[in-house]
Protein backbone atom coordinates (compact mmCIF):
# COMPACT_ATOMS: atom_id res chain seq x y z
CA UNK A 1 0.00 0.00 0.00
CA UNK A 2 1.52 3.57 -0.75
CA UNK A 3 0.39 6.41 -0.01
CA UNK A 4 1.42 10.12 -0.80
CA UNK A 5 0.55 13.53 1.75
CA UNK A 6 0.88 16.41 0.95
CA UNK A 7 3.64 17.94 3.12
CA UNK A 8 7.20 17.13 4.51
CA UNK A 9 6.14 17.91 8.04
CA UNK A 10 7.36 14.57 9.74
CA UNK A 11 4.28 14.75 12.44
CA UNK A 12 1.79 14.58 9.43
CA UNK A 13 3.33 11.61 7.29
CA UNK A 14 4.16 9.32 10.77
CA UNK A 15 0.56 9.51 11.53
CA UNK A 16 -0.80 8.80 8.04
CA UNK A 17 1.89 5.62 8.41
CA UNK A 18 0.33 4.60 11.53
CA UNK A 19 -3.53 5.35 10.98
CA UNK A 20 -2.99 3.28 7.46
CA UNK A 21 -0.93 0.45 9.17
CA UNK A 22 -4.30 -0.17 11.89
CA UNK A 23 -6.10 -1.24 8.33
CA UNK A 24 -2.99 -2.77 5.86
CA UNK A 25 0.04 -4.89 6.53
CA UNK A 26 2.89 -3.32 4.77
CA UNK A 27 2.38 1.03 4.13
CA UNK A 28 4.85 2.76 2.46
CA UNK A 29 3.74 6.73 2.96
CA UNK A 30 5.87 9.42 1.02
CA UNK A 31 5.31 13.30 1.66
CA UNK A 32 5.85 15.92 -0.81
CA UNK A 33 5.87 19.48 0.17
CA UNK A 34 3.02 20.99 -1.77
CA UNK A 35 0.86 24.62 -1.54
CA UNK A 36 -2.36 24.44 0.33
CA UNK A 37 -3.97 27.41 -1.59
CA UNK A 38 -5.02 28.65 1.47
CA UNK A 39 -4.04 30.95 3.87
CA UNK A 40 -1.14 30.14 6.63
CA UNK A 41 -4.12 29.76 8.99
CA UNK A 42 -7.14 28.44 7.48
CA UNK A 43 -10.27 29.01 9.17
CA UNK A 44 -13.36 27.12 9.15
CA UNK A 45 -14.09 25.45 5.76
CA UNK A 46 -11.10 26.52 4.12
CA UNK A 47 -9.04 24.30 6.43
CA UNK A 48 -10.84 21.45 4.49
CA UNK A 49 -10.04 23.35 1.10
CA UNK A 50 -6.60 23.00 1.89
CA UNK A 51 -6.34 19.55 2.74
CA UNK A 52 -7.91 18.86 -0.51
CA UNK A 53 -5.75 21.25 -2.54
CA UNK A 54 -2.81 19.32 -0.96
CA UNK A 55 -4.30 15.73 -1.71
CA UNK A 56 -4.92 16.89 -5.11
CA UNK A 57 -1.42 18.04 -5.60
CA UNK A 58 0.34 14.85 -4.46
CA UNK A 59 -2.29 13.15 -6.68
CA UNK A 60 -0.83 14.78 -9.73
CA UNK A 61 2.71 14.24 -8.80
CA UNK A 62 1.85 10.20 -8.74
CA UNK A 63 0.52 11.06 -12.15
CA UNK A 64 3.77 13.08 -13.69
CA UNK A 65 6.19 10.77 -12.05
CA UNK A 66 4.56 7.15 -11.95
CA UNK A 67 4.28 6.37 -8.46
CA UNK A 68 1.49 4.42 -8.53
CA UNK A 69 0.36 5.20 -5.15
CA UNK A 70 -3.02 3.52 -3.72
CA UNK A 71 -4.12 6.81 -1.83
CA UNK A 72 -3.21 10.85 -1.60
CA UNK A 73 -3.79 12.16 1.92
CA UNK A 74 -4.02 16.22 2.51
CA UNK A 75 -3.97 17.48 6.83
CA UNK A 76 -4.61 21.06 7.18
CA UNK A 77 -4.59 22.56 10.21
CA UNK A 78 -7.65 25.09 10.97
CA UNK A 79 -9.25 26.99 13.92
CA UNK A 80 -13.49 27.52 13.82
CA UNK A 81 -15.35 29.34 15.74
CA UNK A 82 -18.13 27.09 17.77
CA UNK A 83 -20.44 27.84 20.62
CA UNK A 84 -18.36 30.81 21.00
CA UNK A 85 -15.76 29.63 21.47
CA UNK A 86 -12.50 28.79 19.05
CA UNK A 87 -11.35 25.44 18.60
CA UNK A 88 -8.05 24.26 17.02
CA UNK A 89 -8.22 20.87 14.77
CA UNK A 90 -7.02 18.83 11.30
CA UNK A 91 -9.05 18.70 8.62
CA UNK A 92 -8.04 15.89 6.24
CA UNK A 93 -8.68 14.68 2.47
CA UNK A 94 -8.27 11.34 1.41
CA UNK A 95 -8.13 10.49 -2.24
CA UNK A 96 -7.92 7.45 -3.88
CA UNK A 97 -6.46 7.08 -7.16
CA UNK A 98 -10.01 6.81 -9.25
CA UNK A 99 -10.77 10.03 -7.60
CA UNK A 100 -13.07 9.03 -5.14
CA UNK A 101 -13.16 11.28 -2.04
CA UNK A 102 -13.59 11.80 1.96
CA UNK A 103 -13.06 13.83 4.62
CA UNK A 104 -12.66 13.83 8.56
CA UNK A 105 -11.37 16.08 11.52
CA UNK A 106 -9.33 15.31 14.62
CA UNK A 107 -10.45 16.35 17.82
CA UNK A 108 -11.30 20.04 18.04
CA UNK A 109 -9.61 21.61 20.84
CA UNK A 110 -10.13 24.68 22.68
CA UNK A 111 -7.85 27.47 22.12
CA UNK A 112 -7.84 30.62 24.24
CA UNK A 113 -9.06 33.89 22.97
CA UNK A 114 -5.69 35.53 23.29
CA UNK A 115 -4.01 33.00 20.39
CA UNK A 116 -7.22 32.87 18.29
CA UNK A 117 -7.33 36.65 18.29
CA UNK A 118 -4.25 36.61 16.67
CA UNK A 119 -4.41 33.53 14.44
CA UNK A 120 -7.58 35.54 12.58
CA UNK A 121 -4.86 38.47 12.24
CA UNK A 122 -3.15 35.79 10.06
CA UNK A 123 -0.64 34.17 12.06
CA UNK A 124 -0.08 30.62 11.84
CA UNK A 125 -0.45 28.72 15.23
CA UNK A 126 2.74 26.72 15.26
CA UNK A 127 4.72 30.17 14.70
CA UNK A 128 2.60 31.65 17.92
CA UNK A 129 2.85 28.62 19.89
CA UNK A 130 7.14 28.53 19.32
CA UNK A 131 6.74 31.89 20.67
CA UNK A 132 4.76 30.75 23.80
CA UNK A 133 6.83 28.03 24.01
CA UNK A 134 9.79 29.69 23.43
CA UNK A 135 10.16 26.28 21.04
CA UNK A 136 11.62 26.63 17.23
CA UNK A 137 9.44 23.99 14.67
CA UNK A 138 7.11 23.06 17.76
CA UNK A 139 4.66 22.32 14.94
CA UNK A 140 7.07 19.14 13.69
CA UNK A 141 6.99 18.22 17.03
CA UNK A 142 4.34 17.87 19.59
CA UNK A 143 2.57 21.06 18.33
CA UNK A 144 -0.15 23.03 20.84
CA UNK A 145 -2.34 20.17 21.53
CA UNK A 146 0.91 18.63 22.88
CA UNK A 147 1.78 21.87 25.17
CA UNK A 148 -2.28 22.46 26.13
CA UNK A 149 -2.39 18.90 27.04
CA UNK A 150 1.35 18.60 28.99
CA UNK A 151 1.90 16.01 26.46
CA UNK A 152 -0.65 13.57 27.12
CA UNK A 153 -1.73 13.96 23.55
CA UNK A 154 0.50 15.15 20.86
CA UNK A 155 -0.26 16.48 16.92
CA UNK A 156 0.32 12.85 15.39
CA UNK A 157 -2.31 11.34 17.62
CA UNK A 158 -4.32 14.41 16.70
CA UNK A 159 -3.76 13.58 13.24
CA UNK A 160 -3.87 9.71 13.69
CA UNK A 161 -7.61 9.81 14.66
CA UNK A 162 -8.56 12.61 11.81
CA UNK A 163 -7.00 10.55 9.52
CA UNK A 164 -8.79 7.10 10.83
CA UNK A 165 -11.75 9.13 10.81
CA UNK A 166 -11.49 10.34 7.21
CA UNK A 167 -11.04 7.18 6.23
CA UNK A 168 -14.79 5.65 6.88
CA UNK A 169 -16.21 6.15 3.33
CA UNK A 170 -13.32 3.97 2.42
CA UNK A 171 -14.15 1.54 4.43
CA UNK A 172 -17.83 1.45 4.14
CA UNK A 173 -17.88 2.13 -0.02
CA UNK A 174 -21.31 0.30 -0.30
CA UNK A 175 -23.12 3.07 1.16
CA UNK A 176 -20.67 5.82 0.10
CA UNK A 177 -19.85 5.48 -3.32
Amino acid sequence: MKILVGSENPVKIEAVREAFSEFFEEVEVLGFKVKSGVPPQPLGEETFRGAENRAKAVMEIDSERKLYADFFVGIEGGIVRIIGKWFAFGGICIMDRKGKTSFGTSPLFQIPDTIATVLVRGFELGHVMDRITGEKDSKRKGGAIGYFTKGIMERKDLYKSGIIAAFVPFLNQDLFY
